[in-house]
């Protein structure tokens, strides 16, 4: 027998173990090209169900499907070899049941070969971490904005600015730790709550929209990278490819209009006879 291939991803352990330490860098991720140029410099890729909406042009999550998660995960594992892989389970995927829950689950980890699972953590959904990390699957919850729950909610609206808002969320937490998890995302949620939750859970927090209190950050990409004209309040810009790419568009579209596209350096000629 052949040995086993070692790889020098990161493991559940190494992200379970920066709790209270360097903050992680996670970045979500969607294609294969992109995954390697993120790879070097993030803890953790997540393949967010936000592919549905930056990728896909969806309105929401919620028309996520599994085969949309299961080819995008595929190609960001094609694509990194060293950066911890976490792929959405997307909206109706696990709601329904535990055993629901873990047949997909175990889907998406079989034909993406990602290292775990995140779930939108409702108060239904302890039941379904536990059930899935008895059966040898890491997940990741995800509390205070859902996008998943849009419908409910009736938008993107920042979670836990009320009392009973914010007791809820804090219990989301503390049962989605309890239940298993191995870190949790806090999305769209106060400093001051986004600090109490991470002091209260023994697994580090990601936070997208939670500020620099969590033990983590995570960004959608295609904002961070400045992709598109309007972003959420707590992206920061680090490059504007919107701008970059409209310009290097309208280059290609003159040369070409001006039939200075492809010149000389671009055209193959015919090889010289062999003397």
């Amino acid at each position: 027998m052949s040995k086993q291939t070692q790889t020098a991803r990161k493991t559940v352990k190494d992200i379970a173990a920066a709790k209270g330490g360097v903050p992680l860098v996670c970045l979500t991720a969607y294609d294969a090209p992109t995954a390697a140029l993120l790879d070097e410099h993030a803890d953790l890729l997540l393949v967010g169900d936000s592919v549905g909406m930056v990728v896909h042009g969806l309105p929401s999550t919620v028309g996520v499907t599994m085969e949309m998660m299961i080819l995008h995960g595929q190609a960001v594992m094609r694509g990194s070899t060293k950066a911890f892989v976490v792929v959405d389970m997307p909206f109706g995927s696990y709601e329904t049941n535990a055993d629901q829950a873990f047949l997909n689950a175990a889907r998406i980890m079989k034909e993406t070969g990602c290292q775990a699972v995140k779930i939108e953590s409702g108060a239904y959904a302890a039941q379904q971490i536990s059930h899935l990390v008895e059966r040898g699957v890491p997940v990741m919850g995800h509390v205070g904005l859902r996008p998943q729950a849009i419908n409910v909610d009736g938008g993107f609206r920042a979670k836990g600015r009320t009392l009973d808002e914010r007791g809820r969320v804090m219990a989301e937490a503390k049962a989605a730790e309890e239940a298993g998890a191995f870190a949790i995302v806090i999305e769209g949620v106060a400093e001051d709550l986004a600090a109490e939750i991470t002091a209260a859970v023994a697994c580090p927090t990601i936070g997208i929209g939670a500020s620099s209190a969590c033990d983590g950050q995570i960004l959608v990409t295609p904002d961070m990278l400045g992709l598109f004209d309007w972003t959420p309040k707590f992206v920061r810009r680090y490059a504007s490819l919107n701008t970059a790419i409209t310009e290097a568009v309208a280059a290609y579209a003159d040369d070409v209009r001006a039939r200075t596209f492809p010149g000389k350096a671009e055209t193959y000629s015919l090889r010289k006879p062999e003397a």
